[in-house]
């Protein structure tokens, strides 16, 4: 692999550790303009190179207890048929058709990132013990999330964690170590769904991935040094300024 591919793969790990997101958000506008791999093998890569390290990063959740095991296994089933399902969709999309869903996606996430939380749910988050999501509530969640991760190959982790402490009543920590569970366990089915229709560059993946599991060690030791509100801020204009960009380079869909 490239010194170039190095660097980024180290980039994405390190924005992982610093917003505990981010990973596929960044990767595959890199695979497509920056290493120029297909929209779909990118979307494919992304998912493995974020599931590696979303697992890494739940393993250490899970020793500190902040992964509530119910939710989890329950939705991260869901959230695996819905991210198969998405993969075996996305075959019916353009390349340049899912460039476009992801870069609206991009513009989402940099929506959630800008706003600024009500300091009434910010007290009944930091007040909630346990989640009590319903089953109801985990199927659709799931299914919606896990088949967005299929068709663009976003983790999702911007839209499971809010779902978990809004609706499933989580703390903030075991929101976050559940959602990295199940980010993992869609991303494989997403990947699976994708195997067949695309060739992964597996030598490539597997360096690019380890260069991001050291880079998000690194993150998460300089997070305790940069506030976190200002990372949010900043990536939330670099998501608006990237999505723009895809959207530019694939205005000929519009026309």
């Amino acid at each position: 692999m490239s010194l170039l591919g190095l660097f980024l793969g180290a980039l994405i790990g390190l924005s992982l550790g610093l917003l505990g997101g981010g990973g596929s958000i960044l990767a595959v506008p890199v695979f497509v303009y920056v290493l120029d791999y297909g929209a779909k093998e990118a979307i494919a890569m992304s998912l493995a190179v974020v599931g590696a390290t979303s697992l890494i990063g739940a393993l250490g959740h899970w020793r500190s207890g902040n992964i509530d095991g119910r939710i989890a296994v329950i939705f991260g089933v869901v959230a695996m048929s819905g991210t198969y399902l998405g993969a075996r969709l996305a075959t019916l999309f353009s390349g340049a058709a899912q460039l476009i869903l992801f870069a609206t996606v991009m513009l989402l996430a940099a929506f959630f990132m800008f706003r600024k939380e009500d300091p009434l749910l910010k007290r009944k988050r930091e007040a909630a013990d346990t989640g009590k999501m319903s089953l109801g509530l985990i199927v659709i969640e799931g299914l919606a999330v896990g088949a967005l991760t299929g068709l663009v190959g976003v983790g999702g982790g911007f839209l499971i964690v809010p779902a978990l402490v809004l609706l499933g009543g989580l703390p903030i920590k075991k929101a976050i170590g559940t959602s990295l569970l199940v980010i993992a366990l869609k991303s494989v089915a997403g990947l699976a769904g994708y195997l067949g229709q695309v060739e992964v560059a597996w030598d490539f993946v597997s360096a690019f991935t380890a260069v991001a599991i050291a880079g998000s060690f690194a993150g998460a030791y300089i997070l305790r040094f940069v506030p976190q509100d200002t990372l949010k801020r900043i990536f939330a204009v670099f998501l608006i300024l990237m999505s723009a960009f895809i959207l530019y380079q694939n205005r000929g869909i519009f026309f």
